[in-house]
């Protein structure tokens, strides 16, 4: 409903009264419009919203506006200039209400955070118990921890190279070796180069862990930088509910910032924050563990200087008013989606609120943007440091290193009693070596007049003790010296390194979980850069505008450091071991890698120097090529040449009668045309797809490069066919094979008769045999009739004699 003009003067001055205030004009053309409307009264008015126009004019809008504000504004809007400010109110109070619950929970773990603080010794403490000039100072267990510590895992997680490698999923193509490569470089160059926070922030955040036990970053994308941005926040800056137990999990993350006011106009003017006045920023109690923090670093804050606000950026959950989570009807489910809120502590101002899911996601699970470290992994979300773990320890050496100083201070500066006669000359002044001074002793003997108080010197137990307590704590912090000098230099490498490990268990488990908590930082850098950055900065073989491209699922980043590896004494080692295997069997193994590797635990720059890369081969014309063929020398083609002239020159000396009378001739220069094919292939693919301008999958690249290569095959293939031509060697051996057939047919006849006389002079000897048989027989058979007549003459005698006998 709109009123234009203004005819109701008489009515506004009227309601106004003479005399009265002045009004504004939305109020007026709200009182003009209620007595002109019929039924537009307060109850409807209220519902409204009176908006003047710039000619004069006034138009009433709804003023719940809510029911489409999810259809008209973009997933990135800022909430916070939409929502009515009674929403925007309750919500404040909501979630401050929250955060003083979140810091009430963990005021116990803050009180014994601001304890640990003062076992790093950095201030002296001046002390008059139990004696005046009582000595305060602090044994530096763990200042000597937290340092050592520090240098060695700042030098592992951050090389000078860069903290970034890849690794490639899946099977390792060219294109996408080449891609990781890229994504490897890209990623190195921002954070060693531009992103310039990332070293210093990495510093002091390795110096923060091993105190408290849990360090964050924060990993976003700068709208005032208009770049990424990994930044470094201490444990007590993130504070979560009591229940949480990790950081991905959380219901509520809230980050505590410290901004000037000239910082949030800035991000007021970017759109960031909505522009509302915050007022003055009052003295806001930083709480203790601030206070100990200022005074190791012997700063203090002041009352006067920049209006510096507590900021309060929470990660939460809410289910807003006209942006409510909707089921297939358009029903609200009453789910709580994921948001972020920024709001001034003192005030309760809130300046944004967005969205925090992917607009992408359909599960809108909540966008991670911090990383926890953690030293050891606690008992909760917070982790333990060698405040927790060793203060009593550290507390313990302190105390005993103090003991054994008064000790000393009292035994080398005595007191005692004096007789109440005794008169000492400057009595006030301490005895210097080699002075005597004057007494007046009225009972004549000194001794009985003055008697010492029975101090001891400082016990030597107490120094045992101490060197107990120290030594457990050193190698609880795996700081304890390794005595690798003494070692036997004969000793296998096997032994050192289990020697090595041993000493420094608990360093390996710490260097996994900051390896593990590093990588996740990557994984969120990566898909910042490819959502943001859309050409690289230098020159790349295949063109510069891939970025988003490279970053996908084939390629991994990873921490360059080894989670393995804790050491420089370790990664000699090992390389060492490499090397000695390399040496033993030179045959299967590549020594010049080997060496790399040693020279890369050494720290050695410009390997390439001392190791020169052999040499590789380079574009040659088709006579070399076929010059280092004769020579039993490989060849090998390259992309961008004149294949097919390369081919035809190959074909034409593969014709010559010295090539095809020499088969160590044709394989290398068959391989070589075989090469050519294939680049002659790819790249012809390749031109018919860029006058395309279109992208295709590698899958379909690769199937139009194959249909290629069979084409070029066919036709060229069937020219490497080797001419008929009749040579006289060949009749030669032709006439050779003929003459040998016919010997070998009269050799084969030869045997023939030979066989055949040798079965007849068998047949002759068994003919013969058989007839000798029977001559044999006939024989004894004449002998046996022969022997029965001679036997029976014989009984024919014998029957006449005995018959002349008888007549006798």
């Amino acid at each position: 409903m709109s009123q234009s003009g203004n005819p109701f003067g008489g009515q506004i001055e009227e309601a106004m009264g003479a005399g009265g205030p002045a009004l504004d004009p939305a109020t007026e053309a709200a009182i003009e419009i209620e007595g002109q409307v019929p039924g537009l009264t307060d109850e409807v008015l209220e519902d409204m919203i009176l908006q003047m126009n710039e000619d004069g004019s006034a138009d009433f809008l709804d003023a719940d506006p809510t029911e489409v504000l999810a259809e008209e504004y973009s997933h990135t809007a800022n909430l916070a200039e939409i929502l009515d400010d009674s929403i925007l109110g309750s919500l404040s109070s909501d979630l401050g209400a929250s955060f003083d619950d979140d810091m009430e929970s963990r005021s116990e773990w803050e009180e014994a955070l601001t304890k640990g603080l003062g076992l790093l010794g950095i201030n002296y403490e001046e002390r008059d118990e139990p004696f005046a000039g009582a000595t305060g100072v602090t044994h530096p267990l763990i200042s000597e921890s937290v340092t050592q510590f520090q240098a060695q895992a700042y030098k592992e997680m951050l090389p000078p190279g860069g903290p970034v490698r890849t690794v490639c999923v899946g099977d390792e193509t060219p294109e996408v070796v080449q891609q990781a490569n890229r994504v490897e470089q890209f990623m190195n160059y921002q954070i060693t180069e531009v992103m310039e926070e990332y070293d210093p922030d990495m510093d002091q955040m390795l110096f923060h862990l091993p105190l408290s036990g849990s360090t964050f970053k924060k990993v976003y994308f700068d709208l005032a930088r208009q770049r990424a941005v990994s930044k470094f926040v201490p444990a007590e800056d993130v504070v979560v509910p009591y229940y949480a137990t990790d950081i991905r999990t959380a219901e509520r993350i809230t980050h505590v910032m410290k901004m000037s006011d000239n910082d949030i106009v800035k991000m007021q003017l970017a759109t960031v924050y909505r522009d509302v006045d915050l007022g003055s920023s009052g003295m806001d109690d930083d709480g203790d563990l601030q206070d100990k923090k200022d005074q190791l670093q012997g700063v203090r804050p002041t009352a006067t200087g920049d209006d510096v606000y507590t900021i309060l950026e929470i990660q939460t959950y809410l289910d807003l008013e006209g942006f409510e989570d909707t089921d297939a009807d358009g029903e609200p489910t009453g789910l709580k989606l994921p948001y972020v809120v920024t709001m001034e502590k003192d005030s309760g101002t809130i300046l944004s609120i967005v969205r925090n899911w992917d607009e992408e996601d359909p599960q809108r699970k909540p966008m991670q943007t911090f990383v926890h470290y953690k030293f050891l992994p606690g008992l909760g979300f917070y982790g333990f440091g060698l405040i927790h773990m060793i203060g009593g320890l550290s507390r313990a050496a302190t105390s005993i290193l103090r003991q054994l100083i008064d000790a000393g201070t009292l035994s080398n500066l005595p007191a005692g009693f004096k007789a109440r006669g005794v008169r000492i000359r400057n009595d006030d002044e301490p005895l210097n070596p080699g002075e005597f001074r004057d007494i007046d002793a009225p009972g004549g003997d000194l001794r009985n007049a003055i008697v010492p108080l029975p101090y001891k010197e400082p016990s030597g137990t107490l120094g045992q003790l101490l060197g107990v307590i120290v030594d457990s704590g050193r190698r609880y912090a795996a700081i304890a010296d390794q005595a690798i000098g003494d070692m036997n230099a004969n000793a296998p490498v096997g032994t050192t390194v289990a020697l090595l490990e041993r000493g420094s268990r608990v360093m390996s488990a710490i260097h996994k979980r900051m390896h593990y908590a590093q990588r996740q930082e990557f994984r969120l850098l990566s898909l910042i850069f490819a959502d943001t950055v859309e050409e690289y900065p230098y020159a790349t073989s295949v063109g510069a505008q891939i970025v988003q491209a490279d970053f996908d699922a084939r390629v991994d980043v990873m921490p360059v450091s080894d989670p393995n590896i804790f050491s420089m004494a370790q990664r000699l080692s090992l390389a060492q071991t490499q090397l000695q295997m390399a040496q033993s069997n030179p045959e299967i193994h590549n020594l010049q890698e080997a060496y790399r590797r040693m020279y890369e635990a050494l720290e050695v720059k410009n390997i390439e120097a001392l190791l020169p890369a052999p040499p590789q081969p380079q574009p040659i014309d088709p006579a070399m090529e076929q010059a280092l063929v004769l020579n039993m020398k490989p060849i090998q083609a390259f992309p961008g040449q004149n294949h097919m002239a390369h081919i035809q020159a190959h074909v034409v000396f593969m014709q010559s009668p010295m090539v095809q009378g020499a088969p160590q001739f044709l394989g290398p220069l068959l391989a070589n045309i075989q090469q050519r094919i294939g680049f002659m292939a790819r790249e012809q693919v390749a031109e018919q797809v860029a006058q395309l301008g279109q992208m295709l999958p590698p899958e379909a690249m690769e199937a139009m490069v194959a249909a290629r290569v069979a084409e070029l095959t066919q036709q060229i293939v069937p020219s490497l066919a080797p001419q008929q031509q009749q040579d006289p060697l060949v009749d030669i051996r032709q006439a050779e094979l003929q003459l040998a057939a016919a010997d070998q047919q009269r050799k084969q006849a030869k045997d023939q008769v030979d066989a055949m006389l040798e079965q007849a002079r068998l047949q002759q000897q068994n003919q013969q045999a058989y007839d000798r048989m029977e001559l044999t027989k006939d024989i004894a058979e004449d002998r046996s009739e022969v022997n029965r007549e001679r036997i029976e003459t014989q009984e024919d005698i014998a029957v006449l004699r005995e018959m002349n006998k008888r007549r006798q």
